[in-house]
C-alpha cells in the first residue's frame, strides 16, 4: 500500500512501526457550531483509511480529538476562546457547549456512516498532560515564561531542528507574515506561539498551573493527547491541509522540542472544499451545515440530500484533490449513487447458470490496486460502474452467469461498497440503513398495483405508482415484476 506523505511530498509504501498494529491520530472538530461539509471530508477521508487498513488485516487504534479550549477567535493565540465566547453568549456552562455539539457531530457523523475512533480525547479531559508537555519543552530550553504566559522560542529551535518542514515555510516568511502582530509584547518574537496562556479575568475556562491560572494552547492538545495514546512515535497523523500551517508545524516542532524527535512517520492531508473557487468554512460564512443538506433548508440548495449521497460525493473525487461544491454536483452524485445502488440490487436477484458468459474476472484485483495506491476511491467507483454493465446484462436476459463467478462478483460488492467504502445499502437498492423498514408495505402496494393491472384497473395502478412517486419512492416495471428504490 502505497500513501501521499505530506512531509516528503511523495507516494511512499506504508511501513508500520509495530504490524500488525497501526496507531492513527486524526484532528477532530472544534465544537462550537455545527458541522460542516468542510468537517464532513476528513472525517470521511480518514473512516475510508480507516477502514481499508482494517481490511488489510492490520490492528488500528484510530484516535481523533475533540477540541474544546484553547481555540481562540482572532488567531492561534489572541482573542476570547471560541467555546467561552458561546456559552457568555447563550448564557450557559461552557460544557454545556461541548456537550451539545459533540453529540450533534457524532450524529452527523453516524449518518454519515463514519466508524467511531478508538478514544475520542477531549483537550480539557487532559490539562494535567498538557501542562507536563509544557514543562518538558521549558527542560529543553525551547520555551519561555513571559507574564504568566508561556511561549514556544522558534528562532531557538529553528537553530537545532528544521522549522517549516511540512509546509515549506521559513523564518523569512514568518516574520514578514506576522510583523503586523508585534504589539504582542509578551513574545520575544511576532511567530512565537503560545503554549500556555494566562486567562484573563474575565476568561471563564481557566486551570491552574506553575506559571499562572491560565489554559493550554490550542496546538499543544494533538502533541500531548497522540503520544499519551500512541507512544512517542506512531503511524499516521491526518487532517486537513488548512491544518498544515500553522497547527500541524506546531505539533511537529513542539514533540521533537519535547522528545528530541519526530514523533509522526507519515503525514496525510484532505484537500479544502470550495464554493465558487473558495474555501467552505465557518470563518468565511459560506458553509452549509450538514443539517441543511439532509433538509435542504439553504438558499444554495435545491433539495435535501441524504447522508449517503454526501459521502457518494467525497468519494468521488480522490482525497488530495480539491472539490468544488454545487446543488448540481451533489445532484449529479445523487445520480450516480442510483445506479450503484439499483446495481447493487439487482445483483442479489441474479440467478447462476452453468457458464458465464459475461466477463467478471479481475475486479477485485482492480479494485485492491486502486485502494492500495494512495486511497484512489474514484477509482474503485469506476471499475464497479464497469462491472456494472455484466450485472445488468444477466439481469435483462442477455447473458448469463456461473454459480462462482456470482459469489466473487457479489462479495467483492459487498466488500468496496459496503466494507470499504462505507455506503449504506440494502438488498432493494435503498441507501438509507432504515429502509428496510419500508420493504413489507411498499411490496405489499406494489403487489397490488400488478394485480390491478393485470384485470386493467388502470386506474388503481396509476394512482400507487403516482402516490409512491410523490413519497420519494422510484418504482420500476422489469419482466419478473417491479424493482422500487427510496
Amino acid at each position: 500500500m502505497q500513501i501521499y506523505n505530506t512531509l516528503t511530498r511523495s507516494k511512499q509504501e506504508f511501513i508500520p512501526l509495530n504490524a500488525p498494529h497501526v496507531g492513527l491520530y486524526v484532528c477532530g472538530p472544534t465544537v462550537y457550531g455545527d458541522a460542516h461539509l468542510g468537517h464532513a471530508r476528513p472525517a470521511i477521508t480518514f473512516d475510508l483509511l480507516y477502514r481499508y487498513l482494517t481490511h488489510l488485516g492490520y490492528k488500528v487504534r484510530y484516535v481523533r480529538n475533540i477540541t474544546d479550549v484553547g481555540h481562540l477567535e482572532h488567531d492561534a493565540d489572541e482573542g476570547e476562546d471560541k467555546i467561552a465566547k458561546k456559552a457568555r453568549l447563550e448564557q450557559l456552562e461552557p460544557m454545556e457547549v461541548v456537550q451539545y455539539y459533540t453529540n450533534r457531530y457524532q450524529h452527523d457523523m453516524e449518518a454519515l456512516n463514519v466508524l467511531p475512533p478508538s478514544i475520542e480525547p477531549h483537550a480539557s479531559g487532559h490539562i494535567i498532560e498538557q501542562i507536563a508537555f509544557v514543562q518538558k519543552i521549558l527542560d529543553a530550553g525551547y520555551a519561555y515564561v513571559s507574564e504568566g504566559s508561556v511561549y514556544f522560542d522558534v528562532e531557538k529551535y529553528a537553530k537545532d531542528y528544521h522549522y517549516g518542514k511540512l509546509s515549506g515555510r521559513n523564518i523569512d516568511e514568518l516574520y514578514a507574515e506576522t510583523r503586523e502582530l508585534d504589539g504582542q509584547q509578551e513574545k520575544r518574537h511576532s511567530y512565537d506561539f503560545a503554549l500556555w496562556k494566562k486567562a484573563s479575568p474575565e476568561h471563564i475556562m481557566h486551570w491552574p498551573s506553575p506559571w499562572s491560572e491560565g489554559f493550554p494552547g490550542w496546538h499543544l492538545e494533538c502533541s500531548t493527547m497522540s503520544t499519551k495514546y500512541l507512544g512517542e512515535q506512531f503511524d499516521i497523523h491526518g487532517g486537513g491541509m488548512d491544518l498544515m500551517f500553522p497547527h500541524h508545524e506546531a505539533e511537529i516542532a513542539q514533540s521533537c522540542a519535547a522528545l528530541g524527535h519526530d514523533t509522526v512517520r507519515y503525514w496525510m492531508h484532505n484537500n479544502m472544499i470550495t464554493i465558487a473557487g473558495k474555501k467552505m468554512g465557518k470563518s468565511y460564512g459560506n458553509f452549509i451545515t450538514l443539517e441543511q443538506f439532509f433538509t435542504g433548508k439553504h438558499p444554495l440548495l435545491t433539495k435535501p440530500f441524504s447522508p449517503m449521497t454526501i459521502r457518494f460525493f467525497i468519494l468521488m473525487a480522490h482525497y488530495r484533490s480539491t472539490v468544488d461544491f454545487s446543488s448540481e454536483a451533489l445532484e449529479a452524485a445523487e445520480k450516480g449513487l442510483e445506479r450503484l445502488t439499483e446495481t447493487y440490487a439487482r445483483l442479489q436477484k441474479l440467478i447462476p447458470a452453468k457458464d458465464s458468459t459475461v466477463d467478471v474476472h479481475g475486479l477485485r484485483e482492480r479494485c485492491e490496486e486502486a485502494m492500495a495506491d494512495d486511497l484512489n476511491s474514484p477509482i474503485v467507483i469506476s471499475h464497479l460502474f464497469d462491472s456494472a454493465r455484466a450485472v445488468n446484462t444477466v439481469f435483462d436476459g442477455k447473458g448469463t452467469i456461473s454459480q462462482e463467478d456470482l459469489e466473487e462478483l457479489k462479495a467483492v460488492w459487498q466488500l468496496f461498497v459496503v466494507g470499504i467504502l462505507g455506503l449504506r445499502i440494502s438488498d432493494t437498492g435503498g441507501v438509507e440503513s432504515g429502509l428496510d423498514a419500508y420493504k413489507g408495505a411498499v411490496d405489499m402496494l406494489l403487489e397490488m398495483r400488478l394485480e390491478a393491472k393485470r384485470l386493467k384497473d388502470w386506474t388503481t395502478s396509476d394512482r400507487i405508482r403516482n402516490r409512491l412517486t410523490e413519497l420519494g419512492f422510484t418504482v420500476k416495471d422489469t419482466k419478473d415484476g417491479f424493482e422500487w428504490s427510496l
